[in-house]
């Protein structure tokens, strides 16, 4: 009876040009059945990989593109190849890791005005940073002043640390830029070193460094610059800014 239908239905489903449906296959079924194997067979891989605390396999990651090399600094390729062989020569060393190095720059603008105008210091603190490439840090008074109406914890200026190659390319902007646009220089002192290889030196007017637009100053600011080096005197501090091109009276 079944049979019977199933062909009066083929029948009339020629008649209205629509197609008899397909029976369905043994294949499908069969595929269909290894499929549900295959996934409970991985269900099961992941259980016993839980068990063990084994990690499941990751899909392999795309290689990422190489990142363009960082260009070094000018100043520290030429000490690598014209200062440090000179120093070995001259001071008789044998390894070139004893040859004194710049260790760190620091840089500070005090503005005891700013306990009275707290602008002024906020502009400091933006030409500083722009000046040295890095975020300026704010300084406060340590102590308690009465006669200059100073107050613990007031901020009274703003400084930048130096290091790296950061350290060289400013370096490298302040012997070669900025000091040769002081007005009547002649030259930095040779009695500004410390007795450990530290040379510390003042600037009156900030305006010398070409990142500072003058239109835009409201004031001229002076600052103190301290350069370390690893140098264990001033002997060898001397030779090593010299031979970095720091125009030092001799």
């Amino acid at each position: 009876m079944a049979k019977k239908e199933n062909k009066d239905k083929e029948a009339a489903q020629l008649k209205t040009g629509e197609k008899p449906e397909a029976n369905p296959k043994a294949g499908d079924s069969a595929a269909v059945n290894k499929k549900m194997a295959k996934s409970k067979e991985n269900k099961k891989k992941e259980a016993a990989q839980l068990k063990t605390d084994e990690k499941p396999e990751a899909a392999p990651k795309a290689k990422d593109t190489p990142a363009e090399p960082v260009k070094p600094a000018r100043l520290k390729e030429f000490y690598k190849k014209e200062v440090v062989p000179q120093l070995m020569k001259d001071f008789g060393l044998k390894n070139p890791m004893a040859v004194p190095h710049l260790v760190k720059v620091s840089l500070n603008i005090g503005m005891g005005e700013a306990t009275q105008d707290a602008k002024v210091l906020e502009s400091a603190v933006t030409e500083l940073t722009a000046i040295s490439g890095q975020k300026a840090v704010i300084t406060r008074a340590k102590k308690s002043i009465a006669n200059f109406k100073l107050r613990k914890g007031l901020a009274i200026g703003c400084r930048v640390t130096l290091r790296s190659t950061r350290m060289y390319e400013f370096f490298d902007r302040l012997v070669n830029v900025a000091l040769p646009r002081v007005r009547d220089f002649k030259g930095l002192s040779a009695k500004s070193f410390d007795g450990r290889g530290s040379y510390t030196f003042g600037i009156k007017e900030h305006i010398i460094f070409p990142e500072i637009n003058y239109d835009k100053v409201e004031k001229i600011k002076g600052m103190n610059i301290t350069i370390v080096t690893s140098a264990k005197n001033d002997e060898m501090a001397l030779a090593l800014l010299t031979q970095m091109g720091m125009p030092i009276k001799k």
